[in-house]
């Protein structure tokens, strides 16, 4: 009767029996922002089956795309919470609790990949700093596509975009239509295709990849690819959850966020040119942006790096600093 009663509780605790061994099986989920068929979730997916592969199918990742779990403002602090174990968050969402997470959503600063991934470099140790101040551990970050400017009109220069109706996601986009004299509201991507849809915003700056996920062709007509900058997604552990797994499970799933960061970087470059394709071919207009209006971006740009570098501080200036060398 005792052992039954053994069994019994064996089974509720997640404990499988094979060979005479116990073998203790550990499942988590990992809430994420974007759809199920975007790169960064397929990413997520990816990494979850090498996590179990690696860990001998002692961890096991459930993820959850298209904010289905928590919404994108809410992932870190539940992650922060233990509410989750692990999580995805677009970055320069954090930036108002810790200005130093908006680097990479600072117009002109890292406008390639390859400046993206060195602003990176230079984040990594202050943004790891921040999180293990808050009982957290990054394990890696993905770039989105260059960020260029949607809309329904000619926009020919900066002043063309005043009185637009301006998708804001974090402090920098906000301020850019402060800048530009826009009209900014607040939209976080799983909103965005139902406020085009009934005109809440007209304009926006955004990825390819967000355009093509939300089918911006169905209310937009322009795409200027302006290529301001390359926001990240970083994916992170709560530290006590990280702590309870065994030392083998841990290394399989730090060696698997590390393939997870190669490849979402090689994926987010592909994505980049088959997303402007995927919105010609629906009718978008994909242009360059003109001599004009690149120049007064990169005026905004010039004003938004010398206001965020006083905003972070030390830290920031660190990041800037390093990012220059």
């Amino acid at each position: 009767m005792v052992y039954k009663k053994w069994l019994a509780a064996a089974a509720l605790g997640g404990v499988l029996i094979a060979g005479g061994d116990a073998l203790a099986q550990t499942k988590w989920d990992l809430p994420g922002a974007y759809p199920a068929g975007n790169f960064h979730t397929k990413n997520l997916v990816q990494f979850a089956e090498d996590v179990k592969k690696l860990s001998g199918g002692k961890l096991e990742i459930t993820v959850h795309p298209g904010a289905s779990l928590f919404k994108a403002p809410e992932i870190k602090r539940a992650v922060q919470t233990g509410q989750v174990q692990i999580g995805e968050v677009l970055m320069v969402n954090v930036e108002n609790e810790i200005p130093v997470f908006g680097a990479d959503g600072v117009p002109f600063l890292a406008t390639s990949f390859d400046a993206a991934y060195k602003l990176w470099q230079a984040q990594k140790p202050v943004i790891e700093k921040k999180l293990a101040e808050q009982g957290m551990t990054a394990l890696y970050a993905v770039a989105w596509p260059p960020q260029g400017i949607y809309a329904k009109k000619d926009i020919n220069k900066v002043e063309d975009l005043k009185g637009t109706k301006w998708r804001a996601y974090s402090p920098a986009t906000s301020r850019i239509a402060e800048l530009v004299q826009a009209q900014p509201v607040t939209i976080q991507q799983a909103e965005l295709a139902q406020a085009l849809a009934t005109g809440v915003v007209d304009t926006f700056m955004t990825s390819g990849s967000t355009g093509r996920d939300s089918k911006v062709w169905e209310s937009l007509t322009h795409y200027y690819d302006t290529q301001a900058w390359l926001p990240k997604n970083l994916v992170f552990v709560n530290n006590d959850a990280f702590k309870k797994l065994d030392a083998a499970t841990q290394k399989a799933l730090k060696d698997a966020a590390v393939e997870a960061e190669k490849r979402g970087w090689e994926m987010a470059k592909v994505e980049t040119e088959s997303a402007k394709a995927d919105l010609a071919k629906n009718g978008m207009k994909v242009l360059a942006p003109s001599p004009e209006l690149k120049a007064g971006l990169e005026k905004v740009g010039a004003t938004m790096i010398e206001e965020w570098t006083k905003k972070a501080g030390p830290d920031g200036k660190a990041i800037i600093d390093a990012f220059r060398k």
